[in-house]
């Protein structure tokens, strides 16, 4: 009887040690595997990518994951700070393209635009936000798809003079941006520590070069990404003042429209600090130094993964960069606008004007979150009038080659970021340039929107990739909006 005991006992340890070597055995595919983490697809490949989860290739070359790797995995994930500091590294292009948006730049016009109008046009975030994701994937798509910036995309499907035009306004919008954000961070970094202008203005630019052409572009990509977490600043910003919060999602939802000349004109500078050209022509070029990066590392991706993992990407920065808007108009609303100051003419004095009102706190988060974007800013200001220029001149491109092998490339960031400083110091007034640079931006976007709504539809360019329906609607919609502020800016000014 013991002996039967003995043989059943060893006969099921057998069976359970084989129903375990099964279950270890059972293959998940990759939307399997993600769904039962509850993570984005980009995050579950990234974990793939980095090796931190094995995978088996299948006989029809699918990737497959073992049930003891999805465990190991559910066990790292299992900590809300381990998963979202592993979403954040797996993100790319479009957070830091998202990020940029809200250079200092970025941050005077919403400012301005909160202390002069209050909360007549936070509006304009949410109802922004839908043109924002299509405009941005509709540019990253074009780059995913023909694997070339767009301006190499343009030059295939349009005069070169043409391209030549939109490349040479780019480059004066961007040079005026610099030079105001360049003066933003200067005037910043006086506010919290007296130190001469003229010697912080010319370190923080020399560094910024050094770090743009020294650091190769894996490593110089993780530094913008970690400059991003400074737009934190502002949404803290927004919660340490307590504002009206009931007012604030009344006015955020029922657009009180003017036909006024400047508030016309202060959405069409608003409309290109958001949908700004140098974005497009950033977020275009980044998807195909992905690839370049993604290749060296021995990664190769589908097209339907690389569109799934970029849509996440861009997603993820236009959210990130649409609070941020929300929440420097509605912190100058409330705070500056409330308490009589509207008239605001740059970021820093934004900064300065809050501290009487809202306190040490939100004058230090703000000016800090000044000279973080600034620094993230500047490089992708630079950086996507380089990809332009260096496009249209068919010379050697990317962040990803060295200086020796792109010397034009990099010789036009250093020159764009040195004009913007001098700027400072020949009598232009940054923040006037910067005004009607915002404006410029936003004429700019009518003609690139349209060519971009219309290449990345054209399947002989596209193939299957062309824009969905979704993109279609709300890129167009910017297109619409756009032009109609344009027109109305224009009947305004020669009406009287």
């Amino acid at each position: 009887m013991a002996e039967d005991n003995g043989s059943g006992f060893k006969a099921g340890f057998e069976e359970g040690v084989q129903k375990g070597m099964e279950e270890s055995k059972r293959l998940f595919t990759m939307s399997e595997f993600r769904h039962e983490l509850g993570i984005p697809l980009i995050l579950a490949r990234k974990l793939v990518i980095w090796g931190t989860v094995e995978v088996e290739k299948a006989a029809d070359g699918t990737l497959q994951i073992t049930e003891a790797e999805l465990l190991e995995a559910k066990e790292l994930l299992k900590h809300p700070w381990t998963r979202t500091k592993l979403f954040f590294k797996a993100l790319g292009p479009g957070i830091i393209t998202g990020a940029a948006d809200d250079d200092p730049g970025g941050i005077g016009t919403y400012s301005s635009v909160g202390a002069q109008y209050g909360f007549g046009l936070i509006w304009l975030a949410p109802y922004l936000l839908p043109l924002m994701m299509a405009v941005q994937e509709a540019c990253a798509r074009i780059g995913v798809v023909t694997n070339r910036g767009l301006a190499g995309v343009l030059l295939k499907h349009y005069k070169k003079w043409i391209v030549a035009i939109i490349v040479a306004l780019l480059i004066v919008a961007n040079t005026a941006n610099i030079g105001a954000d360049i003066a933003a961070m200067t005037a910043s970094v006086r506010l919290l520590v007296p130190v001469n202008y003229t010697i912080t203005a010319i370190v923080t630019t020399l560094l910024i070069i050094a770090i743009e052409i020294a650091i190769p572009y894996k490593n110089y990509a993780k530094i913008l990404k970690w400059l991003t977490l400074s737009l934190f600043a502002y949404i803290i910003t927004g919660f340490v003042i307590h504002p009206n919060w009931l007012l604030i999602f009344k006015e955020a939802l029922t657009p009180g429209l003017k036909f006024e000349k400047e508030y016309i004109f202060a959405i069409i500078a608003v409309f290109g600090t958001t949908i700004s050209p140098y974005l497009f022509f950033w977020q275009t070029s980044e998807e195909v130094e992905e690839e370049k990066v993604e290749k060296k590392e021995g990664v190769f991706q589908k097209i339907n993964d690389r569109i799934a993992h970029m849509r996440t990407d861009v997603r993820t920065g236009m959210i990130f960069a649409n609070l941020t808007f929300f929440f420097i108009v509605l912190t100058t609303a409330q705070v500056l606008h409330q308490n009589g100051i509207t008239t605001i003419e740059s970021a820093e004095q934004a900064a300065l004007a809050l501290k009487p009102f809202a306190g040490d706190q939100a004058f230090l988060l703000f000016a800090l979150g000044i000279i973080g974007t600034g620094l993230l800013a500047v490089p992708v200001l630079a950086g996507s009038a380089a990809y332009a220029l260096a496009e249209l001149m068919k010379w050697r491109e990317g962040l990803s080659e060295k200086f020796s092998r792109a010397k034009a490339f990099y010789c036009v960031i250093t020159v764009s970021i040195l004009i913007g400083l001098a700027l400072n110091f020949i009598g232009v007034s940054p923040i006037k340039a910067l005004y009607y640079s915002a404006w410029l931006n936003g004429v700019i976007a009518i003609p690139l929107l349209f060519v971009i709504m219309v290449v990345g539809n054209d399947k002989r360019i596209m193939g299957r990739e062309t824009h969905p329906k979704w993109v279609k609607f709300f890129g167009w919609i910017a297109v619409l909006f756009a032009a109609t502020a344009l027109l109305a800016s224009i009947y305004l000014i020669f009406a009287k």
